[in-house]
């Protein structure tokens, strides 16, 4: 109690100095609860946008390559026909299985008739769904489409089951409440689709499906999408969904007809080449590219990386610059006091007492000073942070190209085009706030530096005989 009740009055009776050291340490605790609050918060946002957006990767067939290797193939002269390449879909698949991945979504699609259903909008006619070479046939109008693990509308609120269940194994649909009205369709009646696989010369394929209904789905999706003509294929109502495996069982080689489409996720672009030697090793022609919407990506996460890189390096600088004043502070101040100590020594006070009634008074002001640090830093942490994300969007910007990104994923027919993200905007306002465990490193910081310049005072207490101290104050 005594040793407390000395470092007190110490305190007051050397106000100059302990002002000084104090005016330090409250520089360096504002500092650090203005960087560890953005860290922490910077780093829950990069989580979860790392969770939500990852990093999408396009298989794009290389139109220089496909011509290239069209021209050697080409047997005869006349036009050289450059065919869409395929992937087939096993490797869909195990491209899906690579450690580098955050997700992986496959889907397929293809468009249908059937004898046996009357389809919404029938009396609008139905689409084609490609142009066939050389053929002068008539082409094939369909009436609906059959989609393959399409169900993004449902976790969306857009889709709800009605009736039944979503199809589990292979060969098993369901349709939209209304079909099934139109239709008078129960929970286990089974249906034949047919559809057509054609290659690059025209001849045409009969393919066939025979699903099983298990389920009915109320649809709230639009009809006809912005721009979509109005024709019962492009109808949303006459849409039968099924799994994956279901629609590219009827697959065959170098026919096409069936759209596949695998989206993959990395866990971060850094990863793309890195995924893109996977994918090669796993039989992935080297016609295609891989790439990655990495613009989109360092778009958002971009100036929200950059700003957690510059808080924690502005609270190193502090913390370093500022434990050597605090020490260089602590040891002037120790060498001021050197006749008290002296005294302290000769009227028989131990050496750890000495150390330990300045290291308390150094615990004092370290104490107040986290008091007021951690008002003032909370108070001025959201204005900062607002200056410093405004900067690093606008770097952000600066350096970003103005072109798009891949803009393509590979499909079964070939290519499908796609903006990689042009609405992306980054985040331009972030909300920080104090947690338990920032103020509890704040805490372990401050104390960090008090017991660093403790160390300074015992130091330099073990070098003091109290002998020779009092004879050189005579």
């Amino acid at each position: 109690m005594y040793i407390l009740q000395n470092a007190l009055r110490n305190i007051m009776r050397n106000k100059g100095r302990n002002m000084l050291i104090g005016a330090s340490i409250f520089v360096i605790i504002i500092a650090t609860v203005v960087a560890l609050m953005i860290n922490d918060t910077t780093s829950g946002i990069i989580d979860d946008y790392k969770e939500r957006f990852s990093a999408e990767i396009g298989l794009v067939p290389n139109m220089e390559k496909m011509r290239e290797k069209a021209m050697a193939e080409q047997s005869s002269g006349g036009r050289v026909r450059v065919a869409p390449p395929v992937i087939p879909p096993e490797q869909y698949v195990e491209f899906g299985q690579s450690e580098y991945l955050q997700e992986s979504v496959n889907t397929s699609s293809v468009n249908v008739n059937s004898d046996d259903i009357t389809v919404v909008d029938e009396e609008l006619g139905g689409g084609r769904d490609r142009v066939r070479f050389g053929t002068g046939e008539e082409q094939t109008l369909f009436m609906m489409k059959l989609l393959g693990n399409k169900f993004e509308e449902f976790r969306e609120g857009l889709r709800e089951i009605a009736e039944g269940r979503a199809p589990e194994n292979e060969n098993e649909a369901l349709v939209s409440t209304d079909l099934a009205e139109l239709n008078d369709f129960s929970i286990g009646d089974t249906i034949t689709f047919s559809s057509e696989l054609t290659d690059t010369k025209g001849n045409i394929t009969d393919i066939y499906y025979d699903l099983t209904i298990v389920g009915t789905y109320y649809d709230a999706t639009e009809e006809y999408p912005n721009g979509v003509q109005q024709n019962a294929l492009n109808n949303r109502r006459n849409e039968v969904l099924t799994s994956y495996e279901t629609v590219v069982a009827a697959m065959q080689p170098g026919l096409q007809g069936i759209t596949i489409n695998a989206t993959f996720y990395l866990k971060n672009p850094e990863m793309l080449d890195a995924f893109a030697e996977e994918v090669y090793a796993k039989g992935l022609d080297e016609i295609f590219d891989v790439t990655t919407d990495s613009e989109s990506y360092n778009k958002i996460v971009g100036p929200v990386e950059g700003l957690k890189s510059i808080s924690i390096t502005f609270m190193v600088i502090v913390l370093i610059f500022g434990g050597i004043i605090i020490s260089l502070l602590s040891s002037i101040a120790i060498r001021e006091r050197k006749y008290e100590i002296g005294v302290l020594r000769a009227m028989g006070m131990k050496r750890h007492k000495v150390a330990l009634g300045l290291w308390s008074e150094l615990l004092l002001i370290t104490f107040l000073c986290l008091v007021l640090g951690i008002g003032v830093g909370t108070l001025v942490a959201q204005p900062v942070t607002n200056v410093l994300l405004e900067h690093q969007i606008e770097a952000v910007e600066m350096v970003s190209s103005p072109a798009g990104g891949p803009g393509m994923i590979a499909n079964g027919m070939g290519m499908m085009g796609g903006q990689p993200s042009p609405d992306v905007e980054p985040l331009n306002n972030i909300e920080i706030s104090l947690s338990f465990n920032t103020m509890l490193q704040v805490i372990g910081i401050a104390l960090l530096l008090a017991s660093l310049a403790g160390l300074v005072s015992i130091r330099k207490i073990t070098k003091y005989e109290p002998i020779k101290i009092l004879m050189e104050r005579n």
